[in-house]
C-alpha cells in the first residue's frame, strides 16, 4: 500500500517493523522484528494467524521478503508499506528517530 493507504489500514492492526539496522520507525510501531528473523522468532508474533498486521521497512526489498514469510508461517492478515520509510517520509509524513 502507499503510504496514504498503509496509514488508513494500519488502525487496528499489529505494526511491525522489520528493517534492520535500526533507522526510526513509524508512530504506533508495537514490534521490531528483524526481517531475516522472522521464522525463528515466530513466538513473539500473535498466536492467531488471523490478526491483522502491518509490516514495514526502509525501502520495501526487507519488508517484502518479510511478508512472504509471514504468508508461509499461515498469517492471513498481512499489509506492507510500499517503498518503506523512505516513501513515507517522502509524503510529509514523520518517523520516530532511531534509539541512540
Amino acid at each position: 500500500l502507499d503510504p496514504a493507504g498503509f496509514e488508513a489500514q494500519s488502525g487496528g492492526r499489529l505494526l511491525i517493523n522489520v528493517h534492520i539496522p535500526d533507522e526510526g520507525s513509524l508512530p504506533g510501531t508495537a514490534l521490531d522484528l528483524p526481517y531475516n528473523e522472522v521464522a525463528a522468532r515466530a513466538a513473539e508474533l500473535p498466536a492467531d494467524k488471523t490478526t491483522p498486521l502491518a509490516i514495514y521497512c526502509m525501502s520495501g526489498n526487507m519488508s517484502a521478503i518479510a511478508g512472504r514469510e509471514l504468508l508461509a508461517l499461515g498469517y492471513t492478515d498481512v499489509v506492507e508499506l510500499d517503498g518503506g520509510m523512505q516513501a513515507w517520509r517522502a509524503s510529509g509524513r514523520t518517523l520516530v528517530p532511531a534509539a541512540s
